[in-house]
């Protein structure tokens, strides 16, 4: 047992294994945020030519 615990605690695969599982969470997180945000503003933009096609189409 005690053979077990030591060479748990030594081995380094599994923290890898956790480590890149954090640095794929954390990109994840990132892109999420970042794609949102280009779509919040996409979504401005196109609201805001929409309304002057309007207003052009509509004063003619």
């Amino acid at each position: 047992m005690r053979s077990f615990l030591t060479r748990l605690m030594t081995e380094e695969d599994g923290a890898t294994m956790v480590e890149y599982a954090l640095m794929v969470a954390l990109i994840a997180a990132g892109a999420i945020t970042v794609v949102t945000g280009l779509g919040t503003a996409i979504n401005t933009k196109f609201s805001d030519v929409s309304t002057a096609v309007g207003s052009a189409k509509g004063g003619q």
